[in-house]
């Protein structure tokens, strides 16, 4: 299976996961996976419903991962008809308001959490872009920052304001980074997980942030100013178009 994600150059996140999904289905029937059938693949879809009441996205996501398993790798194309995919309700996302983002990002308290809020809604990145974003990646020459490797390993350009470009260069006068924008250090992401501050005795900053640790300023903020920003966060500003 991990030769027929790497022939396809999936990211090394979805070949983690995909590997990850079929080695729990494994365990869970105690047998070699190319030794489950279709009364296993119910059994186990239910269980991730009804059991461990796993949300219908993250059903999807097993789902995919199992049926390129038995199609793509075991090449058992009528077991596709057998998985299918639950319903998903998505909800609309949250969308704020520009004087919202703007309370939001005020109720940041460090210069920290605000560059971090400024760039997340000002350029409207996904987390885990942001947590990988370098200081090379900012152009002020061209007023944009790059994101290298995004989703689906492409990359793109996105606008970057003048206020956030003032901002960036506040926070970089700062800190001075070297590598990573937002950086956090190198024994064991040593961070403190509350303040977001540096611990004074840890190594040089060198390692980015977390994806989960990107939006601790962000739950932070929106518990200060009691706003409700949701599972998926809506920034005002649109993308420009991928080269």
């Amino acid at each position: 299976m991990l030769e027929e994600l790497q022939r396809r150059n999936y990211s090394a996140i979805t070949t983690r996961n995909y590997l990850r999904v079929v080695t729990e289905f494994a365990k869970y029937f105690g047998k070699p996976p190319d030794r489950l059938g279709l009364n296993e693949l119910r059994t186990y879809q239910a269980y991730l419903l009804r059991e461990r009441k796993l949300t219908p996205g993250t059903v999807i996501n097993q789902v995919a991962a199992l049926r390129f398993f038995f199609v793509k790798t075991l090449k058992r194309h009528q077991f596709r008809d057998f998985l299918p995919y639950p319903q998903d309700r998505r909800r609309l996302p949250t969308v704020l308001s520009r004087e919202e983002v703007s309370q939001l990002i005020n109720a940041a308290g460090t210069l920290f959490r605000r560059t971090l809020l400024m760039t997340l809604y000002g350029t409207g990145m996904r987390r885990s872009e942001l947590a990988r974003l370098k200081v090379s990646d900012i152009d002020s020459q061209r007023m944009i920052i790059r994101v290298v490797a995004g989703k689906g390993g492409k990359d793109r350009d996105l606008p970057l304001s003048p206020a956030l470009l003032e901002t960036l260069r506040e926070y970089w006068r700062w800190r001075q980074p070297k590598l990573y924008l937002f950086p956090t250090r190198t024994l064991g992401r040593r961070l403190d997980q509350h303040r977001l501050r540096p611990i004074s005795n840890a190594p040089v900053l060198t390692y980015p942030l977390s994806s989960q640790m990107v939006g601790q300023p962000e739950t932070g903020s929106a518990r200060s100013t009691r706003l409700s920003i949701g599972r998926k966060r809506k920034p005002q500003k649109s993308h420009t178009p991928q080269n």
